[in-house]
């Protein structure tokens, strides 16, 4: 059996409009990388970490304590060192602490031979989640292990759908360089909804799961609407409706928040369309010089993989 493994750990766009705190999707290409390894001495030890400025310290640091509560219910008598490579900026909106989450959980499950299940999995992420957000949700944890789209089906117990990808669909994300901590953007959230504002998001969620599993782009399109949580966390970040106005008229099916922001998402039928929105958000920043990083990405249909 190995004893080191390096994994590719997806960035992931969790809520999806409509699904708040209950869809998301992995993306290709945009993603950390991991190095973990077994050893004798027990617990689990931070090594490296580089990209950015993060605790390393073992319970302070999300990987650490995602590893830890896999550890703590694993017949394992020995301990893991992580190297953790962060390519994904914190407080970025699309999955930071969600990569180094599911990397170390993936990749310790897969050194010990696969004892636990994907299930098992995106529980010990949550507590990274947790520890870096206040809550611990699975929008974005979920993907990053399955991969493709996912749904939360249920918190209690906990009950994870993987949702088909359409084979043309696309994701441009754009990320103004300003930072929106989860923990601050759950902050401003109302507590409680309207029953007609429910009603509407209720119906775009069943729309957006049924045009995902038909491949019919143009329901996908009616459904990438956010009633309740856009509204309010899209003052936080700069010239959002611009943004997604420009996105829109270039042909965009949907476009919203990534996660808490600032990132902004946009789905797209085709390559060449997402290039088109890339192009049309890049412009909106450009004018108003807000400096930026732009990707365009097909969807990760693995998740969590070996590099």
């Amino acid at each position: 059996m190995e004893n080191e493994i390096k994994v590719f750990c997806s960035a992931t766009i969790a809520n999806i409009s409509c699904g708040f705190d209950v869809l998301g999707l992995a993306l290709d290409g945009i993603g950390d990388e991991m190095i973990v390894k077994k050893t004798i001495k027990k617990g689990i030890t931070i090594t490296k970490l580089t990209g950015q400025k993060l605790p390393m310290e073992t319970h302070k640091n999300v990987a650490g304590v995602a590893g830890l509560a896999l550890l703590s219910v694993s017949d394992y008598n020995g301990g893991f060192e992580i190297e953790i490579h962060k390519k994904i900026k914190a407080g970025s909106g699309i999955g930071s602490s969600a990569a180094s989450s599911t990397g170390a959980v993936w990749a310790m499950n897969k050194l010990l031979g696969e004892p636990f299940t994907n299930m098992e999995l995106v529980k010990f992420a949550m507590k990274g989640e947790e520890l870096a957000s206040g809550v611990p949700h699975a929008d974005n944890v979920a993907p990053g292990i399955y991969g493709g789209f996912t749904l939360v089906r249920s918190y209690d117990p906990l009950d994870i759908i993987k949702i088909n990808t359409p084979k043309e669909l696309y994701a441009t994300v754009i990320h103004p360089q300003i930072e929106v901590k989860t923990s601050d953007s759950r902050k401003i959230l109302k507590t409680n909804i309207s029953l007609s504002d429910g009603i509407k998001q209720w119906g775009n969620v069943g729309g957006l799961i049924a045009g995902l599993y038909t491949e019919d782009y143009d329901l996908i399109s009616r459904s990438l609407k956010d009633h309740i949580v856009e509204p309010i966390r899209s003052i936080l970040i700069p010239a959002f409706d611009a943004v997604k106005s420009e996105s829109m008229q270039v042909g965009a099916l949907g476009c919203g928040i990534s996660g808490s922001g600032p990132s902004i998402f946009a789905l797209s039928k085709g390559k060449e369309n997402a290039l088109k929105v890339a192009a049309a958000m890049k412009g909106v920043y450009n004018k108003i010089g807000i400096t930026y990083d732009i990707y365009v990405s097909s969807i990760n249909l693995e998740g969590v993989k070996i590099m």
